[in-house]
């Protein structure tokens, strides 16, 4: 592979090109899940803000909740 490959490469999985879409999402997106962000989040707002524990819970499930129909829709829209 050239440099110039590479250089096309980078710019595509790092969504240089891209308006939508950040450096910074790309690497959250190929290092942490979105489930675990959320779960760190709220664990760490658990410990260090006094967020009481059935908050926690609370947050957790509406957002794995809320992200599973997202993803069922995106699913069911593209059938995939």
């Amino acid at each position: 592979m050239d440099k110039e490959e590479s250089k096309v490469m980078i710019q595509n999985e790092l969504y240089l090109k891209n308006k939508d879409k950040g450096m910074l999402d790309s690497l959250q997106e190929k290092v942490v899940s979105r489930k675990l962000l959320v779960f760190l989040t709220a664990t760490g707002l658990m410990l260090w803000a006094s967020l009481d524990p059935d908050i926690w819970g609370m947050i957790a499930v509406c957002y794995i909740g809320g992200q599973s129909v997202i993803d069922f829709a995106k699913s069911w829209k593209h059938g995939g």
